[in-house]
């Protein structure tokens, strides 16, 4: 992974520095709450219901142990013995006091980490696959060119204080698993006729409020002009973006209304102005290509014959294997993923025990690597197939070995009023109903792939709206509802979700979800999943049984 040069360091210590003065500048009455805001914004930090929240970049999903090591120091020095993790690849604290937050801040740069850009209208923590560098569908690792853009966008002046917040996501495979299309900008590595790597280029995608699909603006772009072409799209928004209305001011609407055809135009008059200038080098790839270069592997793991003989004989490691796991693109090496879904703990909350754990694991059986999913998982990306077994019972210990990544309990969950102070309805409460409603393992593999996404309000952090089911809290006169979706996905054929009907009661949302699984259950087709069913037959037939009594 990128390691910080001099310059890195010094910009994140001295942020830090910075950011304490003003810490105390507000808390001695220098600075009011207006004046302090887009200071600790800039900052990543939220007020929210109960305390403040702290939000870490996890730049492209990537964390080492000893970054990971410090995060379980935070939670148990500064926090409440837990951290968070996103959909954004992000950490977060939710029980922080102010004063304290500078001491994180500078905990975390003895790490190489911040959270610098991880809120306020700016450019926010590029994103990118899970798997990047071991998946055997990838056109070529994207790691190289999100560093590329972290370091673009950190602390550019010129966009500082765009519109709306900002966000880029870059995939290098031939599977989606970066939901490009629902980002900004969304970046695709591709290749031409003649086998040059480069970039097709989409815009103007987003959630929240009003989900839309990106467009492609650009089908190829040569590789040399990645950041100029980013930097013209990003001056256009930035001049004629709304800010006159914060629900219209994302990019996405400045794309609709002036339509995709007038916008190229504009990017590519902008762009052919500023391009030459800003090249980007064959050197300086290269030079960051070596900040990710293969791990050791070994020879000849794969004729281990012990783990097939563990496969045949324990029943429970290998429905963990079947559905916990990815192939690797190295023979006799796999991917493991870190389920942050066990029934009795919110989705995507690690305490500092499992966090101290997972950086000895990670140091024993992934050299030392941890990424951060898109779903609220974790992953450890090298894993040895003689060492699967082993892995397996210890994290089965540590709660993180639930086997149900991509199934129906695998579920995107935000903080919901629980924490948020812009939620409308609770979350965690009724992920945890769903759960429980769905315990039986073998229903739960038999219904398959299902994603189920629920978020507390419009924001879209639990991107709700492009979820197999989606799930949003609504206020109804002070009481919690939830509008139900189907039909959405993130993946190559996005799609956004098709409302069931009238919103349901919070006492109503787990025997909703469950009617709908029956539904499935009884009228798919033989090997059939369940989103391959909705697009078959329509929302018409779950409408009318979940609505069977109105």
């Amino acid at each position: 992974m990128y390691q910080y040069n001099e310059i890195d360091q010094k910009i994140v210590d001295e942020r830090v520095a910075q950011f304490r003065k003003q810490t105390q500048r507000f808390l001695s009455g220098e600075l009011s709450a207006d004046e302090f805001r887009p200071l600790r914004l800039r900052n990543g930090l939220y007020i929210q219901t109960h305390a403040p929240m702290l939000r870490v970049a996890g730049p492209y999903g990537l964390l080492n142990s000893k970054q990971v090591r410090m995060l379980a120091h935070i939670a148990r020095k500064y926090d409440k013995g837990y951290c968070h993790f996103t959909t954004r690849q992000n950490i977060q604290y939710n029980w922080p006091k102010l004063e304290e937050v500078p001491d994180i801040l500078e905990e975390l740069a003895s790490v190489q980490m911040h959270a610098i850009q991880t809120s306020g209208a700016c450019m926010r923590n590029t994103t990118s696959d899970h798997l990047a560098g071991v998946c055997v569908d990838e056109i070529e690792d994207p790691r190289p060119y999100c560093e590329i853009i972290r370091q673009w966008t950190t602390l550019h002046p010129e966009f500082d204080y765009l519109p709306r917040k900002f966000k880029i996501a870059v995939s290098g495979s031939q599977r989606d698993r970066a939901a490009t299309q629902f980002h900004d900008i969304g970046i695709h590595i591709v290749k031409n006729e003649t086998g040059d790597i480069g970039f097709r280029i989409l815009v103007g995608g987003g959630l929240g409020r009003t989900p839309v699909i990106g467009q492609v603006i650009k089908p190829y772009l040569e590789q040399q002009h990645l950041l100029s072409y980013l930097e013209a799209i990003l001056r256009i928004y930035n001049l004629f973006g709304r800010r006159d209305n914060k629900y219209k001011a994302r990019i996405k609407i400045l794309v609709r209304e002036t339509g995709l055809e007038k916008f190229n135009d504009m990017v590519e008059a902008e762009w052919l102005r500023i391009k030459d200038g800003m090249e980007l080098s064959a050197e300086r790839v290269a030079a960051v290509k070596t900040h990710f270069t293969p791990p050791p592997y070994e020879a000849n793991t794969d004729q281990d014959t012990r783990f097939a003989e563990q496969l045949a004989n324990d029943k429970a490691f290998a429905t963990w294997h079947k559905y916990n796991t990815a192939p690797h693109k190295v023979a006799g090496y796999q991917a493991v993923y870190l389920s942050l879904k066990a029934p009795d703990t919110p989705p995507g909350d690690m305490t500092d025990q499992q966090l101290d754990a997972v950086a000895d694991l990670a140091d024993r059986y992934s050299f030392g690597e941890i990424r951060v999913t898109h779903r609220q998982n974790l992953v450890f990306s090298d894993v040895k197939q003689g060492d699967l077994f082993a892995l397996w019972q210890q994290l089965d210990s540590l709660k993180l070995a639930m086997p149900n990544i991509g199934t129906a309990t695998d579920m995107i969950c935000c903080p919901g009023l629980d924490f948020c102070s812009l939620a409308n309805a609770g979350s965690i409460g009724v992920a945890k109903e769903i759960n429980d409603a769905l315990d039986d393992m073998d229903y739960l593999h038999d219904i398959g792939e299902l994603k189920i996404n629920m978020s507390g309000c419009m924001n879209g952090c639990a991107h709700q709206s492009v979820g197999h089911i989606g799930i949003l809290g609504v206020d109804k006169k002070g009481v919690e509802w939830y509008q139900i979706t189907l039909g959405g996905s993130s993946e190559n054929e996005a799609a956004i979700g098709e409302r069931l009907g009238p919103a349901v009661a919070k006492d109503q949302v787990t025997n909703t979800i469950t009617t709908i699984l029956d539904v499935y259950v009884k009228q798919r087709l033989e090997d059939e999943a369940f989103l391959d069913m909705v697009n078959r037959v329509g929302i018409a037939p779950f409408k009318d049984r979940v609505y069977a009594n109105n």
